[in-house]
């Protein structure tokens, strides 16, 4: 098996979104969780394979040991072009990892420019200027100034990437992008010839995306969100190997939610207000030793087994610096991942065989608590937000990983209780 494209994300629910991009732009994609290894195998005839690390908010040189070991990884599989997924909203400190993790993929490649753009426009994310917005915000405007760990404060991002890299960046405006495939080809080989590693494009609509993709198919490196890849996978010839797969037993469903997103606490009222079970999580509790885990499983076999039930540590901004004040934010997320992937090796234990996780570092906690290495990717429920296939020790497991910031409000209950 020889792949046409490899991709590197920085966090598990990122794999997550550009995975479902690939599969929708007609590619047959797995999903590998965590650094691969010699004993790592793919599901059979994978035209793209995502490999998930944790590596958005770990330190600048984890981070970009993993990414190599990765990209090494996706080289013996074939894969000629590798692409670095970050969030649409480019999360990250003004230090990393963005820039670093690119500009070490980009030295083993040996390769001397990239472009970069973080549109996903079905998501709301656009870039126009060189500034990132989200819907009608720009980045510094919208709830994500209020991040947990990456807060992001600023929206121009030819200045949010020069301050992580040696190299010069630059931007190709949307004026060009419009011009077509040639113009933005030619753009980046103008900018490369005058020193710049780093391209910037602008984005609004998914036919810009296309453009951009088909623009740079023979970059060795590229880097943006999911919308760039999927206008990436468009460029490469169709194989009709993306169809849908079986869904497994159904068993039990539930969610376990850590995301603090506005967006997960809107899912999580619409759960709680449909009337079906759930079930807040007391962090400061289990800090204090307080067996929060067994509680939160005794609560669960009580509940009616035809239901899905919801278990969340998310809490509200305020709450959450509350908890993070008392704990510290580095503890205070340790203790909500260590609950929630408990949890859910527990759950499937009992016979969940439907489960949805809210948030990147809790899919992570999840995936890992689970023996999950690699899912097969299938049909998406909203934008960006699939579900998996994946074998467990208990059985088939239908998984869901969702960006905290991503689905309508009501998709907790629409992903859960649907006709499959």
């Amino acid at each position: 098996m020889t792949l046409r494209i490899g991709c590197i994300a920085d966090d598990f629910t990122g794999g997550t979104d550009v995975a479902a991009a690939l599969r929708r732009a007609g590619l047959r994609t797995a999903l590998v969780f965590g650094v691969p290894n010699d004993t790592t195998t793919l599901p059979a005839d994978c035209d793209a394979a995502v490999v998930a690390l944790k590596s958005r908010s770990t330190p600048a040189d984890e981070a970009v040991a993993d990414s190599l070991a990765a990209q090494r990884w996706l080289w013996t599989k074939g894969a000629a072009q590798v692409y670095f997924k970050y969030c649409s909203t480019f999360d990250s400190t003004p230090h990393g990892n963005i820039g670093p993790v690119t500009d070490a993929l980009m030295d083993a490649a040996g390769a001397t420019v990239t472009l970069h753009c973080p549109a996903s426009p079905p998501n709301g994310r656009t870039v126009y200027q060189g500034h990132l917005f989200v819907h009608d915000q720009l980045l510094s405007d919208s709830p994500l100034r209020h991040h947990p760990l990456n807060p992001m404060t600023d929206s121009a991002l030819v200045r949010l990437l020069s301050a992580q890299t040696r190299h010069r960046v630059a931007l190709i405006d949307w004026t060009t992008v419009r011009l077509g495939t040639e113009a933005v080809r030619d753009a980046v080989l103008a900018q490369q010839q005058a020193g710049v590693r780093h391209v910037i494009a602008d984005a609004l609509t998914d036919e810009d995306l296309a453009v951009l993709g088909a623009a740079t198919l023979e970059l060795p490196v590229v880097a943006g969100a999911a919308g760039f890849a999927e206008g990436l996978g468009h460029a490469y010839p169709a194989t009709g190997q993306a169809t849908a797969e079986p869904w497994p037993d159904r068993g039990r469903a539930a969610v376990l939610a850590g995301s603090c997103s506005a967006r997960t606490l809107e899912q999580i009222a619409h759960f709680y207000a449909t009337g079906l079970p759930s079930l807040h999580l007391d962090v400061l509790a289990a800090a204090t030793g307080r067996d929060v885990t067994g509680e939160a499983l005794a609560w669960y076999d009580e509940q009616d087994p035809t239901l899905p039930v919801l278990i969340y540590a998310s809490a509200s901004p305020e709450e959450l610096a509350a908890v993070q004040a008392q704990l510290g934010v580095t503890e205070a997320a340790a203790q909500v991942e260590e609950l929630l992937g408990t949890l859910a090796s527990h759950l499937v234990e009992r016979g969940v065989r439907r489960l949805l996780v809210a948030g990147g570092e809790t899919s992570g906690a999840v995936t890992t608590a689970l023996g999950v290495r690699a899912v097969l990717v299938g049909e998406e429920a909203d934008p960006g937000v699939p579900w998996t296939y994946a074998a467990t020790r208990s059985g088939d497991l239908a998984l869901m990983l969702k960006s905290g910031n991503f689905g309508a409000p009501d998709l907790f209950t629409r992903a859960l209780t649907e006709a499959k």
